[in-house]
């Protein structure tokens, strides 16, 4: 969601909502009605939710200092839950509050042509200000129901204002059928009831908004789409042949960190890393423009280990790469022959003059000559001047 956008559909809510509050206040003044002192207080509720998320947005503005180096964007987020709780505690449980005492002490509506016409009048209103943030969410909604959009949306506003002013609408309407009823019937329980509904109405609404804005304030991951976007950015085939694991998170509505962990072919130079890692960042940035926080950590596949878990978010079953295929079980040389094959190690005879050499438990089952120094990494044997020379005896394995 745009900035802009976000901001044009609140300015119009707020500007709906502060000539709706007047109009019921008014309303409630001249005909005493519970549901219009109820729909009232929502309105003014409504408004400071408004002006809440434009002060959030204003906030997230601000640069990033050295004690905040990720910046200010989850202000926005902040902001957005604080307007849940507003709406649950002024809105909802003032109107359960206001439709229990008029159930328990119910009185005749007065002049009823007040509370009806500013109700259409309000509804009226509140159609606008909903048509509004329709279009702007439209904008960005693509192929999602609406009821994805609210969940996925990485921007708070629209999805705050959408549910504020679809409650607005369906308590006018409760709010009209409570009043009509009353007059209908005489009996001002019904206005009680009306009210009652309100409450329930704006609670579960706020319950919704606040589960949400929670979610983004713990710090989402990217939505799907950009994921595989990034994804098909950091391959390139060449220097940069897989992504070992990745993990993304919203910093802001409109700020995403990228950190992953790359695979580099062995043979390549610090220089040419370094290159193709420039490279991967600008194709990230280019594909998902809001991936302003780019780390990319260079290192060589290992199968094995992927597959022992150590690399977070491989696959153990995915097959190994050309450059470096799997080698569970390497046969051996001719130079180094298996462990089963060693003779035993009281057998091995000795040379003239020095010690016999032992076959090792390490490495490949390799065996030492006299003198001989072991390698770390192959566990073979390199044979010293000294016992190149002397003439130890051979057996059938080569020692």
């Amino acid at each position: 969601m745009s900035a802009s956008g976000g901001t044009k559909a609140i300015v119009a809510a707020l500007s709906a909502n502060l000539a709706i509050a007047v109009a019921k206040f008014v309303a409630f003044l001249f005909s005493g009605s519970s549901s219009m002192l109820a729909e009232s207080v929502h309105s003014v509720a409504d408004s400071g939710n408004q002006g809440l998320l434009l002060l959030g947005g204003k906030r997230a503005k601000r640069q990033a200092t050295p004690e905040h180096p990720f910046g200010y964007g989850r202000e926005r987020y902040i902001y957005a839950f604080l307007v849940s709780i507003v709406l649950f505690s002024v809105g909802g449980m003032f109107a359960i509050y206001e439709g229990y005492e008029k159930i328990k002490h119910p009185h005749e509506i007065e002049a009823w042509y007040w509370p009806v016409g500013v109700l259409v009048f309000a509804i009226i209103a509140e159609g606008y200000s909903f048509r509004t943030a329709i279009a702007e969410s439209n904008q960005t909604r693509g192929k999602l129901s609406w009821t994805e959009f609210i969940r996925r949306a990485k921007a708070p506003e629209l999805p705050v204002v959408l549910l504020e002013d679809f409650g607005a609408l369906v308590g006018l309407v409760l709010a009209l059928g409570g009043v009509g009823l009353a007059l209908g019937t005489g009996n001002g329980v019904w206005d009680g009831i009306g009210t009652l509904c309100i409450g329930v109405l704006l609670i579960a609404i706020a319950i919704v908004l606040a589960a949400e804005t929670k979610s983004l304030l713990l710090g989402e991951s990217a939505g799907v789409e950009d994921v595989e976007k990034i994804k098909a950015s950091v391959v390139d085939g060449d220097t940069v042949t897989r992504i070992i694991h990745m993990r993304t998170l919203h910093l802001g509505p409109e700020e995403l960190l990228v950190a992953a962990k790359i695979a580099v072919r062995h043979d390549e130079s610090a220089a040419e890393i370094a290159d193709a890692i420039n490279a991967a960042e600008a194709r990230i940035r280019a594909a998902v423009p809001i991936a302003r926080v780019i780390y990319l950590e260079p290192d060589i596949y290992n199968e094995r280990a992927a597959a022992a878990g150590t690399n977070p978010g491989k696959n153990p079953d995915e097959p190994a790469t050309p450059d470096e295929p799997a080698t569970p079980d390497e046969p051996a040389t001719p130079d180094e022959p298996a462990a089963s094959d060693a003779p035993d190690a009281s057998a091995t005879p000795e040379a003239p003059g020095g010690t016999g050499g032992t076959g090792t438990g390490g490495g490949a089952g390799s065996c030492t000559a006299p003198g001989a120094g072991a390698s770390s990494e192959t566990g073979a044997s390199s044979p010293s001047p000294a016992a190149s020379d002397a003439s130890a005896p051979r057996d059938d394995s080569g020692h």
